[in-house]
Formats: structure tokens, C-alpha cells, sequence
């Protein structure tokens, strides 16, 4: 099965200093039809405007999870942690026993633009931990990068569930395959480009798809695009 979800379907937020879009039931927006996928309970594509600075603020038992899609994410937590990454960065923060944290704009002159994603944990209460990781263009070119996983195999950033998260950037007219195991599925998101098909169902830039008993899909880009999928257990 693979339920397309419009770009213009996807609830969108102005915030002056911030924009999103949010996939998921998340803050104000509550649908009890939408609320996540799996094991996967929040997927919001947030955009600061430069020098933004998001407060620093509370989470307890989730898995979040950021992709860098455009510009410079800054990071700080109650942790002590910190950093500035460019497009093609990850992060995982363990937010299991509590702990605040910021997403901020590393630079003043340009939007930075940024996926965040919250996993529901294997196992509450986990310490509070950050594991961050740079990866180049090349490394997502015309393959479906494993940018964070269940294991470090491959270099992968560890999530602390049966979860994992692919980047790609792939140029027109090439194609890739993955396989699920029959207990997954996918959220597949065209951050940018399209037309992209996922087994002949045609996504456009800034759709969606949730895809569920699929054993295996086949990924064609038309156009060169920037692509991000979460595969999660959905049984």
C-alpha cells in the first residue's frame, strides 16, 4: 500500500521567525486520524529565519532525530552540548529521563531548514544523550544513504529503536530499490525536485507517502531530487 499525502494537504504554520510544515499531530494542529505512523510520532520540515533561535524547551521519552536539509543547524542542550552542521548532517538526541534543548540558525544571512523527527523509544527513561554526524553530498548521491539506525553498521547514527532513517540525493533518470521486512514500512518525503516515482505512484516536490505491505519499492527520479525516507516498524 503506499497513501499519497499532498504537499497543499500537509498542515502548514507561519510563525514570523519560523515556518513548518507539520506531517503529524504537533502543538496547536491535532487530528486523532494523524497522529504518526508506527513508531514514528512527529515529522515536521522547520524553517528559521537567520539568527533565529528556537528557546531552549523540555522533552522526556522520545527518540529526536534532525536532518539538515538547507543551510547551518546550530544545536545546544541542557547537556552541554553544541555544534554547528551543514546540509547532509544528522542528529539523534535521546530525550529519555528529560532533558531541554535549542534548535537554532547558525548563520544571519541565510534560512536554515531542517527535519525533525521523534521515534518513539524500545525503552523509557533512557540517560539523556546527543550522537551527531556529518555526511557529504557524495555520500547520498544515487544510493539511499542509512544516515542513522538500530546499529552503527555502515557508520549509521544509533536510534534507540527498530528504526531507521535514509537520505538520497538522486540525479534524473536514476533509479534505486530497497526491501522491507513484512513488520516495516516508510514515510518518503521529496524535500526537493520531483517528479519522483515510488513503485509508479508519481510524487511531486514537498509530497509525501506512507508506504505499508510492500516488500520491496523501486525509486525513479525524473528529475534530480533530494530525498528522505523513515522506515519504521508499523506491526
Amino acid at each position: 500500500m503506499i497513501k499519497v499525502r499532498k504537499s497543499d494537504e500537509i498542515y502548514a504554520k507561519e510563525g514570523g521567525w519560523f515556518s513548518a510544515k507539520w506531517h503529524f499531530s504537533f502543538d496547536e494542529y491535532y487530528d486523532p486520524d494523524n497522529m504518526g505512523f508506527g513508531t514514528m510520532r512527529v515529522f515536521n520540515d522547520d524553517r528559521l529565519v537567520p539568527g533565529a533561535i528556537w528557546p531552549m524547551h523540555p522533552h522526556r521519552n522520545i527518540e529526536g532525530l534532525t536532518y539538515v536539509a538547507e543551510g547551518w543547524f546550530r544545536h545546544a542542550d541542557s547537556l552541554g552540548n553544541g555544534g554547528v552542521f551543514q546540509k547532509g548532517a544528522v542528529q539523534r538526541m535521546t530525550l529519555g529521563s528529560g532533558a531541554n534543548h535549542s534548535e537554532q540558525n547558525g548563520s544571519e544571512t541565510e534560512t536554515v531548514r531542517f527535519i525533525q523527527i521523534w521515534i518513539m523509544p524500545a525503552e523509557q527513561n533512557l540517560p539523556p544523550s546527543v550522537e551527531q554526524k556529518q555526511f557529504s553530498e557524495a555520500d547520498r548521491t544515487n544510493r539511499l544513504l542509512r544516515a542513522i539506525g538500530p546499529d552503527r553498521e555502515g557508520g549509521s547514527v544509533l536510534v534507540h529503536n527498530d528504526a531507521s532513517m535514509y537520505v538520497s540525493r538522486l540525479d534524473a533518470g536514476k533509479s534505486l530499490e530497497h526491501e522491507f521486512r513484512p513488520e516495516m514500512g516508510a514515510y518518503f518525503y521529496v524535500l526537493e525536485g520531483g517528479p519522483v516515482t515510488v513503485n509508479a505512484t508519481s510524487l511531486d516536490n514537498g509530497d509525501a507517502a506512507m508506504i505499508w505491505q510492500e516488500p520491496r519499492i523501486k525509486i525513479e527520479a525524473q528529475q534530480t531530487s533530494e530525498l528522505i525516507m523513515m522506515e519504521v516498524r508499523v506491526r
